[in-house]
């Protein structure tokens, strides 16, 4: 599977924005590309860095004006595509959704983001309605894909169902940076805890692990913060978690990796955790905590 990822800077410019995503999808296709992920809300600016009413008018409905775009571009450059999309479902109720398209332009599937954070600039349940598709791998042309979006990331849990539902391979569109009250040390730290735990999911999973983040400075449309330095970095891992390719801080990236979800089979016969878990024990874990 030849997977392309797209890692750009965003603006306020939703059609500027759009026009680099498409440019990025054909420069992967002319390389090689079967599938092609995109960052999280790749259409527009990171508006969750403060709680504003207006933001709302950026989501569009599925299928929108943007969907009909990508699903035309995965048609017209033949790869299956993730997209990252703010959907707007009914009156006040939006989602993070992403959509991925079949080569022929068709939508495959979709995943609404399940963990919502809220946290200084990460303002997200202002915005989205939890996800309510579950933890669904999409069937694909390249295989079954378990995507997951951003803040899914840092849960073990939404991997493993991911993983024994049959997926191939994890997907990660993401949008995180660094505040620039942050020293050095705590930028570092964040960034290695980041990495450290999707790299957890790909050898717990025996699964290849694509993490697609946003890159650039966005400021803060409030102004009551100095805005965010997205961290770029963007990752493939492969299924023992090793780094097969790491994009650079702040640029942007275009590239295209081979990974082989064959791995797996190798992979989960020298570790055998599927084999080894204690599921007669873990009833604890649908549980808020355990006192």
């Amino acid at each position: 599977m030849k997977v392309g990822i797209v890692q750009q800077t965003c603006s306020t410019q939703v059609d500027h924005n759009i026009a680099k995503s498409l440019a990025g999808i054909k420069a992967c296709a002319e390389q090689g590309a079967e599938l092609v992920v995109l960052q999280e809300l790749h259409c527009g600016i990171y508006f969750c860095q403060a709680e504003e009413a207006d933001m709302f008018d950026l989501a569009e409905p599925i299928p929108g004006p943007a969907y009909h775009t990508f699903s035309q571009a995965a048609k017209e450059n033949k790869v299956v595509l993730v997209t990252s999309l703010f959907e707007k479902r009914a009156p006040g109720i939006y989602h993070n959704t992403a959509v991925v398209f079949e080569k022929d332009g068709s939508e495959a599937g979709r995943y609404r983001k399940m963990h919502i954070p809220d946290d200084p600039a990460y303002y997200e349940k202002f915005y989205f309605t939890p996800g309510d598709l579950g933890f669904h791998p999409i069937q694909t042309s390249v295989g079954k894909l378990g995507v997951l979006v951003c803040w899914d990331q840092w849960y073990p849990e939404a991997a493993r169902l991911m993983a024994m539902r049959g997926a191939e391979v994890l997907i990660y569109p993401t949008a995180i940076g660094w505040a620039a009250s942050d020293p050095q040390e705590e930028q570092d730290r964040q960034f290695g805890a980041w990495q450290t735990i999707q790299r957890g999911h790909a050898v717990a999973n025996g699964l290849p692990v694509i993490s697609v983040n946003r890159t650039g400075w966005e400021a803060d449309f409030s102004g009551v913060t100095e805005g965010i330095r997205f961290w770029g970095q963007s990752f493939i891992a492969g299924a023992q978690g090793e780094i097969l390719y790491s994009a650079p801080i702040d640029e942007e990236a275009i590239f295209v990796l081979e990974v082989d979800p064959q791995r797996t089979e190798t992979v989960r016969r020298m570790w055998p955790f599927f084999r080894d878990r204690r599921i007669d024990a873990y009833e604890g874990l649908t549980k808020r905590y355990l006192d």
